[in-house]
């Protein structure tokens, strides 16, 4: 079985992303890793793996710095990656993201697409959809158990009344939440192992893309400060409570 995983490089999620001049986030030259929703990709598609037999291939797209960041699925157990780097790839929205991610997954046999449900940071939850149509494959998404049996992957799709089960044939993307599997901690002999396995560094024209074919459609206009949160309104009862509940709730347009 040939396991594709989307592994993307981000700021440390832990701490304050810098925002330059341009408006975009710093990638380069700041503080980062693997985004830790993508561990829980990297876990699910090394159990399929030692499930089935085949390979999981990490494929991302960032700065040269994205291959640091992909190190940690190497050394978890990921077989091999593909990085895509790029100066025309800076500040790609979600629609050129998947356009530059579906070629790479192209240039070879993939049977199943393994991802987060959404990047810590741009939480747009949008490209793993975009990719499968761009793949012509159907998607799974918000999957809390995976199954692959028979051509076939089946997963408990999470919702807030409990899960749905969801069939789909393969090949086929499927979106994971962070409680779908235990990432594993990479070994001191994972570790080593890691910088000796390949990595594949691509340009777009390996691609056969073009700076036009990745053009961002969205931009960023402005960024604001989030408003400090304001002190909430004590009422006291004196049997005026109820209706000054209502004029809040109406003001606030919940009723």
């Amino acid at each position: 079985m040939n396991v594709i995983v989307l592994a993307k490089y981000v700021p440390n999620p832990n701490g304050t992303p810098d925002i330059g001049d341009d408006l975009l986030l710093k990638r380069e030259g700041a503080e980062g890793a693997m985004d830790p929703g993508d561990e829980v990709g990297v876990e699910q598609g090394l159990q399929l793996t030692e499930q089935l037999g085949g390979e999981v291939t990490l494929v991302s797209m960032g700065p040269d710095a994205a291959v640091a960041g992909i190190r940690k699925g190497l050394s978890m157990g990921a077989h091999k990656a593909v990085v895509i780097t790029d100066p025309a790839l800076r500040g790609a929205d979600a629609l050129a993201t998947a356009k530059v991610l579906a070629a790479a997954i192209q240039r070879g046999p993939f049977d199943i697409v393994l991802a987060g449900v959404e990047s810590t940071d741009g939480y747009t939850g949008t490209v793993p959809m975009t990719l499968a149509e761009l793949l012509g494959v159907p998607s799974a998404t918000f999957a809390r158990h995976v199954e692959v049996a028979d051509g076939t992957v089946t997963i408990q799709r999470q919702t807030e009344a409990g899960y749905d089960v969801v069939t789909a044939p393969l090949p086929a993307v499927v979106t994971l939440t962070a409680g779908a599997t235990n990432p594993r901690y990479p070994t001191l002999k994972g570790i080593m192992q890691a910088k000796q396995k390949p990595v594949d560094k691509l340009a777009l024209s390996d691609l056969g893309l073009s700076a036009d074919d990745v053009t961002s459609t969205q931009t960023v206009g402005g960024i604001q400060e989030a408003p400090a949160k304001s002190a909430g309104e004590v009422i006291e009862d004196d049997g005026s409570a109820p209706a000054r509940i209502a004029r809040f709730l109406q003001e606030a347009k919940v009723i």
